[in-house]
């Protein structure tokens, strides 16, 4: 009995140090795995967006309180030393889970510079062709209003077969729209105005 007992100690102190260890080496690699993602992930999108900045987006982001409460970084573009437009990041609910779509803004007009696709988990060769510029073209130049698939009465023609990806994309892009307009105020405060 005192010998199960034992084993029963050992094995405990053997689980609470390994936990110990995985938790601490999760917290010592959290910021290296977040540069990681925004450099792989959200960069590239972030920079197709945007286009030629004077600033790094990526070095110079601030996190701002959306109107529904949650947190969102936004990932400014200045050229001459003012605000020239923001990038954020919001996402639907597509096939396969949620697509997430990086949305940029121009300052100058209200309107949206472009999107980038950046996690998919939609069918390949159907939802997935949401990530060809034959669909996220379309957002380019767009005014900063809400927008609808055609068939909802709008002006975003869907992906053929991927309604549920291209509706995912279009929702996104809404909820960014919804946080421009709150935020935009915010933003010209935290960089310093408006390029003209």
């Amino acid at each position: 009995m005192g010998e199960i007992i034992r084993m029963i100690v050992v094995l405990s102190l053997i689980c609470g140090l390994s936990g110990l260890t995985l938790a601490s080496l999760r917290d010592a690699t959290r910021e290296r795995i977040i540069l990681q993602e925004l450099t792989f992930v959200q960069g590239p999108a972030i920079h197709s967006v945007l286009g030629e900045a004077d600033n790094n987006p990526l070095a110079d982001r601030k996190t701002f309180q959306a109107p529904d409460g949650r947190e969102v970084t936004v990932f400014p573009a200045m050229r001459g030393g003012k605000l020239a437009g923001v990038a954020l990041e919001t996402s639907g609910k597509g096939y396969g889970g949620n697509l997430g779509v990086m949305v940029g803004f121009s300052l100058a007009d209200d309107s949206l510079t472009g999107i980038g696709i950046t996690t998919m988990k939609e069918t390949p060769g159907v939802g997935s062709r949401t990530t060809l510029p034959s669909f996220t073209a379309q957002f380019s130049g767009h005014k900063a209003v809400n927008m609808a698939l055609t068939k909802n009465g709008g002006d975003v023609d869907a992906v053929s077969g991927a309604t549920i990806s291209s509706t995912a994309a279009v929702d996104a892009v809404n909820q960014a729209v919804g946080i421009f307009t709150a935020l935009k105020g915010e933003f010209l405060s935290a960089w310093g105005g408006a390029a003209q």
